[in-house]
């Protein structure tokens, strides 16, 4: 795909591109479910394209190991025969984590709901001042809480040079229709402050490698880039990602850019313009939801 950008062409069903492809990297949010149910269209596509012997690899930045995003899946009602295989953010941190000996880490996310991620975790969580990195999984309180709320925390780590190793890199989710801030907005304000922030997940090298190498795991030979589509409805991950990656990618609008860029749940193609001026990361086509 021309790295050069453009307006992806609006279309209603994707069946002729998919068959184009041997593996999917497919976003999970807003293109498998919106937070509360699966979307049945999606989900038809993701097992047809299955069954013609694709490989899909749900490629998600849920901040928590795979198992529990598996559950997450099953709670929604998505189908397990719509996936081969799940890489998650919070399966690359974790490894991240280990990889980089951290003993001692000041943990930033809510308890109760990524408990599997701090179960997980090699590292014992500490106050800030005796910590060797931060590990960020999300706001603690994503309903009353800002990134504001973060900014004497977020000093104090930038004063110790402690390195940020952020979970989930979404800035925000669409949940029902609401948006929340994610991980990725703390990681973010401490990049602005200076400070070094390793990124678990999409836009980011981690998530497509560890993709790749699970797509070529699964059907046991290597996977030229080129039969390789990228799925997903943001701009800063998901496109960016398989641009930097240098893959093709399908852009969903009705996922978190829906207010954005679609009017009564169909795309407005004024609105899809704005979304990608000159330079901006592209997809080959756009549509308001996946579809065969």
């Amino acid at each position: 795909m021309s790295s050069s950008s453009r307006v992806p062409p609006i279309i209603a069903s994707a069946g002729h591109l998919l068959e184009r492809y041997d593996v999917l990297f497919c976003d999970v949010w807003g293109v498998v479910h919106d937070g509360v149910r699966a979307y049945a269209r999606a989900t038809e596509a993701l097992i047809r394209f299955r069954e013609r012997g694709g490989t899909v690899v749900l490629l998600t930045n849920a901040p928590v190991p795979i198992h529990r995003v598996e559950a997450m899946l099953e709670a929604r009602h998505v189908p397990t025969d719509a996936y081969d295989a799940i890489v998650s953010s919070g399966e690359i941190a974790l490894a991240h984590i280990t990889e980089k000996g951290y003993r001692r880490v000041h943990f930033i996310g809510p308890r109760a709901r990524d408990a599997a991620f701090f179960n997980a975790a090699t590292a014992t969580d500490s106050p800030l001042d005796a910590a060797e990195a931060i590990v960020c999984t999300g706001l603690v309180d994503d309903v009353n809480e800002t990134v504001e709320s973060y900014r004497d925390v977020l000093a104090g780590a930038r004063e110790r040079e402690l390195p940020f190793v952020c979970a989930n890199p979404d800035l925000v989710v669409d949940v029902g229709g609401r948006l929340y801030l994610c991980a990725g907005a703390l990681a973010d304000a401490y990049a602005h402050l200076g400070g070094d922030v390793y990124w678990a997940g999409k836009p980011h090298a981690s998530a497509y490698v560890t993709a790749q190498e699970t797509a070529e795991r699964i059907r046991g030979a290597a996977v030229a880039a080129s039969k390789i589509l990228v799925i997903g409805d943001s701009v800063r991950t998901d496109l960016t990602g398989a641009k930097l990656a240098g893959l093709d990618a399908l852009f969903v609008a009705g996922g978190i850019h829906r207010q954005e860029v679609t009017t009564d749940s169909a795309i407005d193609a004024d609105k899809l313009a704005t979304l990608f001026p000159s330079g901006a990361p592209t997809a080959l086509v756009a549509m308001a939801e996946l579809a065969w």
